[in-house]
């Protein structure tokens, strides 16, 4: 069985005629990102419809239930009200972290196993940052900031800005993509053993049978709670409190 970790396929390309940009690749990663983000779609215009004040829904407690869960994870980090608007930043992005990680279950390889969704993500993030210590400290003093405590110290302080968005984008698809490649080699390496196990039968009933992947049932599921499920979930809340913890420092720094 062959195992490719070459990155997302590229179905096809659109050219732009654009010496800057260059072509459009459709790749696999920016599908099955935009299959994710209609699932969500889909699923917040099912949770939210038909809302009631009194007698409400199962649906609607589930609605009532992940919109008080997201209050209290931005409000409980920040100390109060201050940053509730947020809230529907950090829901958003938990979410299609989430959905991205553990869409892999489907058999569809994870948007978050390339490289270039993370670092969307923690460049929106890293303007949000600036934005929010241009906000608190004007851009004479953003600027100033950067010779502190000593002048020397300039390229220091830029390169330890600029590392922000690296790191959080670095370490979420490290983990990300660490776990499919384990558990690519997982299933390569059992489909390859039961093939090499039934192919001691002989005759055609060995070849059938190891067509079968029997070993592939069983250790891929335990795996897969760890590497799809926890370390999944996992990245999407260390990501997101992250953004809160540094937006949240920016507006205090003074």
């Amino acid at each position: 069985m062959d195992f490719d970790i070459s990155g997302a396929q590229v179905f096809f390309t659109i050219p732009t005629n654009i010496p800057i940009l260059g072509d459009l690749q459709i790749s696999e990663t920016m599908v099955v990102s935009w299959i994710v983000m209609a699932v969500i779609a889909v699923l917040c215009l099912w949770l939210t419809h038909d809302l009631k004040v009194t007698n409400i829904s199962k649906r609607q407690a589930v609605a009532e239930f992940l919109v008080e869960k997201a209050n209290n994870f931005v409000r409980g980090n920040t100390g109060g009200y201050k940053f509730d608007y947020m809230i529907p930043f950090i829901a958003a992005l938990f979410t299609t972290s989430v959905f991205s990680n553990l869409i892999s279950l489907l058999g569809l390889r994870s948007p978050t196993a390339d490289l270039s969704t993370e670092a969307a993500w923690a460049v929106v993030v890293f303007i949000m940052i600036t934005a929010k210590k241009i906000q608190t400290n004007k851009l004479g003093g953003y600027l100033k900031g950067f010779t502190q405590p000593i002048p020397v110290m300039t390229p220091f302080n830029i390169l330890s800005e600029l590392a922000t968005p690296v790191s959080m984008a670095c370490r979420h698809f490290g983990n990300i993509l660490s776990g499919v490649v384990i558990d690519g080699l997982i299933y390569a390496a059992l489909a390859t053993a039961t093939k090499a196990l039934f192919g001691l039968i002989p005759g055609a009933v060995g070849s059938v049978l190891g067509t079968i992947p029997f070993l592939s049932v069983g250790l891929p599921a335990i795996t897969s709670l760890y590497f799809d499920w926890f370390s999944g979930v996992m990245q999407a809340f260390i990501f997101c409190m992250l953004t809160i913890m540094y937006i949240a420092n920016a507006a205090e720094e003074g």
